[in-house]
């Protein structure tokens, strides 16, 4: 070893000296056989890098988030969530600098499905719930009613304007609270709620109605989009009727009357 050189110094001048007798191609070989795995390594952190600071730098809070449950989406109705929340920004007046809206059709759960894709979804819920980040969730019978078990939507006489209320109450989905869980009800307890025969859109034949939700399944944009058009099957019945499209607005929103701003911009009886 030559005097003041360490072991590295040593190895990259026997390597500087290796290269300069190779030729273009020699070199290339050489920096791949030696370098690749490095070179990877590095590319890779550049772009999660870049990656970080892209969204970093453009992220926006949720104006408005839409979580439709089950949607069933079809060819058809490729591109429908993106042009409706363009369009419903515009329409509620959200600013598109400072916030993004969201119509998320991509959420599928079901209690029969143990599946990592559907609990992923389920732990997506779960965590938007508690921040109250959903304004607003669309869904069918079944999953809506279980959420509805649990509390989850706001009563629509403490957010509908008098007019409002005379305006959807021909609309309106009703849960009959008497079939609520008891106190000592575990949360992982699975309840078949099928078994019953519920009238969702007559009060008159529940111990305790409440109003929780607006029914879609006809007269609006929605009914008119091939989504939930699965629920067109004779099969999907529930609790005795034919299973229908609710619009509920969580107790933990925020904003409420966003959600009744997007039922006119669906056009909900007009």
């Amino acid at each position: 070893m030559a005097v003041g050189k360490s072991v590295g110094d040593e190895i990259r001048e026997e390597r500087r000296k290796a290269m300069s007798r190779m030729n273009g191609k020699e070199k290339f070989a050489y920096f791949w056989d030696y370098y690749k795995i490095p070179a990877f390594v590095t590319v890779a952190l550049v772009i999660a890098a870049a990656s970080f600071i892209y969204q970093y730098a453009t992220y926006k809070d949720y104006g408005f988030y839409a979580a439709f449950l089950n949607a069933g989406v079809s060819d058809v109705s490729q591109g429908l969530p993106e042009q409706w929340a363009a369009e419903f920004q515009e329409y509620a007046g959200i600013d598109p600098k400072e916030y993004e809206v969201y119509i998320d059709t991509s959420m599928s759960l079901s209690t029969a499905d143990i599946s990592q894709y559907t609990m992923a979804n389920q732990q997506k819920m779960v965590a938007m719930m508690q921040t109250g980040s959903i304004h607003t969730i669309v869904a069918e019978t079944q999953t809506f009613e279980q959420y509805a078990q649990v509390e989850y939507f706001s009563p629509l006489e403490d957010i509908l304007s008098p007019e409002q209320l005379e305006k959807y109450r021909p609309y309106f989905y009703y849960t009959d609270m008497a079939t609520f869980p008891a106190d000592d009800f575990a949360p992982d307890e699975v309840r078949d709620l099928s078994t019953l025969t519920i009238d969702h859109t007559d009060p008159s034949t529940m111990e305790q109605p409440a109003a929780v939700g607006i029914i879609l399944t006809k007269d609006n944009a929605l009914a008119d989009s091939r989504l939930y058009a699965y629920l067109q099957d004779d099969k999907y019945d529930y609790q005795g009727h034919p299973a229908e499209v609710i619009l509920g607005i969580p107790v933990s929103s925020s904003q409420p009357e966003l959600a009744v701003k997007f039922l006119e911009y669906l056009q909900l009886g007009e």
